[in-house]
């Protein structure tokens, strides 16, 4: 072979192997843009959440019919590829308007949750926060319950099986969705702590009362009276009381003896009830709180109003605010009329 055809034919290969490169160029750019392009086109970001038991078809179907999927033939092709199928983590991501399969498939592969908010406002039973917890988190009631029921978990904490309401401050926590029970326990048992800085712990030395009691006290105010502006007054009262070795005789103590919050009327004999959580009874504070009291419950016994009043009793006309006393006298009075609103209405 002569070097001219020589030649030729080592031009005619590379042109070839240029054209073959241009269109492996071609199809590579073409997949890489199938890839980047916009899938998913939800109104808003929406959250899709990955549970222990979720199948991959399953999770597909899902996105299909939830965050506007062109189609989710690629997604599915890219997934399997890299074999997140038989990797699937757990968590709340969030698919964003215009998101790209190869977006999706990676935050999922890293498992880059968004958090999710919890709450747990207004809460007087530990079945009660389990719940809330349940509805807003991968755990369920029984992960929360079988933990805070047991005493030797509660005391490493720091904590009584009736007193371990007052570790949960009541506020807006942005945590993993598919934390562990053990871990968000943990997570409250830091927001206690960091709550409880030497300077509210000042105050409440300066009461005569630990935090755990703080919180027994805000959580009596709390169930006293519907009227914030009246928490500090209420827990005044009560401080009175306490300092000079009265008894609490807070209602709200024996609605929870009996298990009636319910109640609007207070009988004698509901008054007879023996539970340590009955304060016509039994002196000082009851041994666990009534509620899981909130930050503005707490710090108002730590703040509270310094006056002289040692009675209170509801207003007769239902506002739910109170008449407050220093005297017996004058409670008496109080309570005769508000009783005479009592049975006026039939209330028994």
């Amino acid at each position: 072979m002569g070097k001219t055809e020589r030649s030729k034919r080592q031009k005619r290969d590379i042109g070839v192997l240029i054209i073959v490169l241009l269109i492996v160029a071609s199809i590579v750019v073409s997949v890489v843009r199938a890839f980047q392009a916009s899938r998913f086109h939800p109104e808003e970001t929406t959250y899709i959440y990955i549970e222990k038991e979720t199948e991959f078809e399953e999770f597909v179907n899902f996105l299909k019919d939830s965050v506007a999927a062109n189609e989710v033939g690629l997604f599915a092709a890219m997934a399997m590829a890299l074999d997140y199928p038989e990797n699937m983590k757990t968590g709340r991501y969030a698919v964003t308007p215009g998101m790209s399969s190869w977006e999706l498939v990676n935050i999922l592969r890293k498992g880059q949750q968004t958090p999710t908010r919890i709450t747990f406002n207004n809460v007087r039973f530990l079945d009660d926060l389990a719940r809330r917890l349940d509805e807003q988190l991968m755990l369920t009631a029984d992960d929360i319950l079988t933990r805070l029921s047991d005493p030797a978990y509660c005391d490493s904490l720091g904590f009584t099986t009736e007193t371990i309401r007052a570790m949960f401050i009541p506020n807006t926590y942005e945590i993993y969705w598919n934390i562990s029970p053990d871990r968000l326990i943990e997570r409250m048992k830091k927001e206690y702590d960091t709550f409880w800085n030497e300077n509210r712990r000042a105050k409440a030395k300066a009461i005569g009362l630990s935090p755990v009691e703080v919180a027994v006290l805000a959580s009596i105010v709390e169930e006293e009276t519907a009227v914030a502006e009246e928490f500090p007054i209420v827990a005044g009262l009560y401080i009175n009381r306490l300092h000079r070795g009265m008894l609490l005789q807070a209602d709200p103590t024996v609605k929870y003896a009996v298990g009636d919050f319910a109640l609007q009327r207070i009988l004698y004999a509901h008054l007879e009830i023996d539970s340590p959580y009955n304060t016509y009874i039994y002196a000082g504070l009851p041994p666990g709180p009534l509620r899981i009291p909130s930050i503005q419950g707490l710090n108002a016994v730590l703040n509270y109003t310094k006056h002289n009043y040692l009675y209170m009793v509801a207003k007769e006309d239902f506002s739910g605010r109170h008449n407050f006393a220093t005297t017996l006298t004058e409670h008496n009075r109080n309570a005769n009329r508000y009783r005479t609103e009592l049975n006026r209405r039939n209330i028994r």
